[in-house]
C-alpha cells in the first residue's frame, strides 16, 4: 500500500521525515533534517531549507521558497495566484528562522522576513519585515521577535 507520493524528480536531503499521505511534486528540493507532517502537499518547483518543520495539512504551492530553520504550523496555506484565476503565478518566500502559526494564510508574492512570526489564523496580504510578529486579518505588526522570544521564555518558565 502506497501512503505517499514523492516525485522521482524531487531532491530529498538526508534525515528527511515525510509522514503519511503526503505529496511531494516534481523539481522539489528538500534540505537535510526536514520533517513534513501527514497530509502535507508540497507542489512542484518548491525549495525547502534544512532543519525546517512543516506540520500536517499544509499546502505549499509551486514556486515557493522556504528558508532554513523554519516552522510551519498545521493547516497553513500558502498561495501562488494573486488574482485567481490567472496563468501568471508567483510563490511565497519564507526566510530563515521564521515561524508560521496554525491555519495562517499567506498571499502569493509575499515575503515573510527572517526571524519573523506569523500568528495562528493570520491572513498575510503584504510582506512581513524581519524580526516582526504579525497577527490578525489582515495581519498587522504587533511586536518584535525579541518581545515574542521573551514571552515564550516566560511561558516556559511559569
Amino acid at each position: 500500500m502506497v501512503t505517499n507520493f514523492i516525485s522521482e524528480k524531487a531532491k530529498i536531503g538526508q534525515n528527511v521525515q515525510i509522514w503519511h499521505f503526503s505529496y511531494v511534486g516534481d523539481d522539489v528540493e528538500i534540505g537535510d533534517n526536514v520533517k513534513i507532517g501527514s497530509l502535507a502537499h508540497i507542489d512542484y518547483n518548491v525549495k525547502i531549507g534544512e532543519n525546517t518543520k512543516i506540520e500536517g495539512q499544509v499546502y505549499i504551492p509551486p514556486l515557493s521558497r522556504i528558508g532554513k530553520d523554519v516552522f510551519i504550523g498545521p493547516a497553513v496555506v500558502l498561495t501562488n495566484d494573486p488574482y485567481p484565476t490567472c496563468n501568471k503565478m508567483i510563490g511565497v518566500t519564507i526566510e530563515d528562522n521564521a515561524i508560521i502559526g496554525a491555519r495562517a494564510v499567506i498571499k502569493a508574492g509575499v515575503i515573510v522576513g527572517r526571524n519573523s512570526v506569523v500568528g495562528m489564523g493570520a491572513v498575510v496580504t503584504r510582506d512581513v519585515p524581519e524580526n516582526s510578529v504579525v497577527i490578525g486579518s489582515p495581519a498587522t505588526i504587533r511586536y518584535t521577535r525579541e518581545e515574542y522570544d521573551t514571552k515564550q521564555r516566560e511561558w516556559k518558565e511559569s
